[in-house]
C-alpha cells in the first residue's frame, strides 16, 4: 500500500483519490459515534434540588475587540472550583434573558422557540439551566462530567455545558431544516460562552466529538431531545495562566 493511501485511511476523509482512480476508505471513527463512555460518578452528598444563582451584572467586562482579541480555547484547566456569581454570569451571558418585557436571551434562536437546553455538569450533580428563573434545576443526581467526551481533562475542570437541542420546540421551522438550525443557535452560545471566558480570564474549550447516546440517557432527555455540542470551562492550569 502506497504511503499516500497509508494516510487516506488515517484520515477522516470516507473518499481518497489516488491518480485516475476513486478508492473508498472506511474512516476510523465519526463524530458522535457510539463509543464506550465512563460510567456516572456516584456524589459524596445529595445535590441541591435547585441551585438559585446570583443576579448577573449586566455592564462592564472587557471590551469587546479585547476579548476577539483573546479569544482562544484551552485542552489544560486546573480543578479549582468556579463560585456561583461567576457561574451565573456565565450562564446569563451564554442564553440568559437580556430583555426582561418580551424574554429575549443573548443568543439568537430561530423564530423565537429557543431550542437549546444548556446543561450544566458540576462535581455535585449535573443541572438544567432555566433562564427564566436563572437558576438550575437537578437533571440527574451524578457527576457527569467525564461522560461528555473522551478528553482527558474532563473529570478535572469544574463545569461541563452541554447543550441540548430539543426539536419540539421549532413547530414553526420546516422539520428538514430543524437540526441545522439548532446547531446554528448553539453555536451562538459557544461563541458567547468563549467571550465571557475571555472578558474575565477562564479557560474554555468546545467539542462536537462524544457519545450523544450515553449523555441522553445519563440526563434522561426527554424523546425529541439531542445533545449538539459541549464545552468545558475552568480556571487555566497554572502552567498554562491566560496572559
Amino acid at each position: 500500500m502506497s504511503r499516500e493511501v497509508k494516510e487516506s485511511v488515517n484520515s477522516l476523509s470516507s473518499d481518497a483519490f489516488i491518480g485516475e482512480h476513486a478508492i473508498m476508505v472506511r474512516p476510523l471513527f465519526r463524530i458522535g459515534a457510539v463509543l464506550n463512555a465512563p460510567a456516572p460518578r456516584p456524589l459524596d452528598t445529595a445535590p441541591n434540588a435547585v441551585i438559585v444563582l446570583p443576579r448577573p451584572l449586566r455592564f462592564g467586562g472587557m471590551p469587546l475587540l479585547d476579548a476577539l482579541a483573546a479569544r482562544r480555547t484551552s485542552r489544560e484547566f486546573s480543578d479549582e472550583a468556579i463560585n456561583l456569581d461567576v457561574l451565573g454570569e456565565l450562564l446569563w451571558a451564554a442564553n440568559g434573558i437580556n430583555r426582561d418585557a418580551e424574554g429575549g436571551r443573548t443568543a439568537p434562536s430561530a423564530l423565537g422557540g429557543y431550542e437549546i437546553d444548556i446543561y450544566v455538569l458540576l462535581a455535585t450533580g449535573s443541572y438544567r439551566y432555566d433562564p427564566d428563573a436563572h437558576r438550575l434545576v437537578l437533571a440527574a443526581p451524578f457527576d457527569l462530567r467525564a461522560t461528555t467526551g473522551y478528553q482527558d481533562f474532563l473529570s478535572n475542570a469544574p463545569v461541563d455545558l452541554v447543550y441540548v437541542a430539543d426539536l419540539n420546540r421549532m413547530q414553526d421551522v420546516p422539520a428538514r431544516q430543524r437540526e441545522s438550525f439548532a446547531y446554528a443557535s448553539a453555536g451562538a452560545i459557544v461563541q458567547n460562552v468563549y467571550l465571557y471566558c475571555a472578558s474575565v480570564g477562564l479557560a474554555v474549550g468546545a467539542r462536537g466529538w462524544m457519545n450523544r447516546t450515553a449523555l441522553a440517557a445519563n440526563l434522561k432527555l426527554p424523546v425529541g431531545s439531542s445533545p449538539l455540542l459541549a464545552q468545558t470551562v475552568g480556571h487555566f492550569a497554572h502552567a498554562h495562566r491566560s496572559p
